[in-house]
């Protein structure tokens, strides 16, 4: 099997790869990416990049359909990957994350791609209340991050895909320990305040829901969708991923971690205006679907993970939202040291 994986050299492609690897050791695995983030490493014996049988470098706006030849299979993880970043790069985030995603999966098409694999998220559920919102549920997406996730997901429906068996996992929050640790992340976030300065302070009142994920379950559902069949949801399938014990409201988060590192103090903002970011996700689908891939890692190994991670590290900087384990700040300072123009295209030297 011969497996294109773009945006591979970001959080989750190094874990992603590295489960392929080990589960199907045969396979050919291929990654594409900008590489704006390759110097990213945190924690990492080796270059992650070295457990594929090759690396590209483009961009995926003009992906080569060169390189689909002979490829079963792409997990499209190439995005610009978060709200701060949709916020600053709203047009680009549509052409990114929305436009090449089904540019991609129609190049796929043409070329005899069998799966193709869409890394959505749950965000576009946006504001939800009334209890876990199920697939068939209304979507309300309020960053241009969601709205890039519902336009593509929109693409890929009407599109012609020929036998291409498509699914799109809308992920739950992303978490965990990775080669590439992002800290712009809730948990991750929480676990590196406790760490660098004793103390974790949730901006808002803590009572927005957040369904989480570690990235390790998120490469193992990536993995089920590489192989799934068109009688197991259809030829276009998208399936909320996640699972139900994982639906949290911030306030939990912050005290777990606190628990799981002790000296930790938790500050909440109870005068803070509502987070309207918050909703509970219903994983039913997935666990009928998926039986043999859900999810595993718990909230506490997840935080142990994190805290031993960053303590092998020597992690103690109180300043790390400056640091490049904020995808925005890399971006920014790419930009100030005259690398990456405001479309996100590197800049010839």
């Amino acid at each position: 099997m011969k497996i294109l994986v773009t945006g591979n050299m970001g959080y989750v492609g190094p874990v992603l790869v590295r489960h392929l690897r080990a589960r199907h050791p045969d396979a050919n695995i291929i990654g594409f990416d900008s590489g704006f983030f390759g110097h990213c490493l945190t924690g990492s014996e080796l270059l992650p990049e070295a457990r594929l049988d090759a690396q590209y470098f483009g961009d995926v706006r003009t992906l080569p359909k060169e390189l689909l030849q002979g490829v079963d299979a792409v997990v499209q993880l190439a995005a610009v990957s978060n709200d701060p970043m949709g916020n600053r790069f709203e047009a680009v985030t549509d052409d990114i994350n929305h436009r090449a995603a089904v540019r991609v999966a129609e190049l796929a098409r043409d070329c005899g791609v069998k799966r193709y694999v869409f890394a959505s998220s749950c965000s576009m559920y946006g504001a939800a209340e009334g209890g876990p919102r199920k697939e068939t549920d209304a979507l309300n997406p309020l960053t241009a991050y969601a709205r890039s996730k519902v336009a593509t997901e929109r693409g890929l429906q009407a599109m012609d895909r020929g036998d291409m068996v498509v699914t799109a996992l809308r992920f739950a929050t992303a978490c965990g320990m990775s080669d590439r640790l992002r800290l712009d992340l809730v948990l991750n976030d929480f676990v590196a305040c406790a760490l660098a300065t004793g103390e974790i302070t949730v901006l808002s009142d803590g009572s927005p829901w957040r369904p989480l994920i570690h990235v390790v379950d998120m490469a193992r559902a990536i993995d089920w969708a590489l192989h799934r069949t068109a009688d197991q949801g259809g030829g276009l399938l998208a399936v909320n991923t996640g699972s139900d014990q994982w639906n949290y409201q911030v306030r939990d988060l912050a005290n777990a971690v606190a628990e799981a590192i002790p000296g930790t103090r938790v500050s909440i903002n109870t005068d803070a205006p509502p987070d309207k970011r918050s909703y509970q996700v219903d994983f039913s689908l997935f666990r009928q679907l998926a039986a043999d891939h859900q999810p595993q890692v718990t909230l506490a190994k997840a935080i142990a993970g994190l805290r031993d991670g960053l303590e092998g590290m020597n992690f103690r900087d109180a300043a790390f939202r400056n640091s490049q384990f904020m995808r925005l700040k890399v971006l920014e300072r790419h930009m100030a040291e005259g690398r990456l123009g405001d479309d996100l295209n590197w800049i010839a030297s």
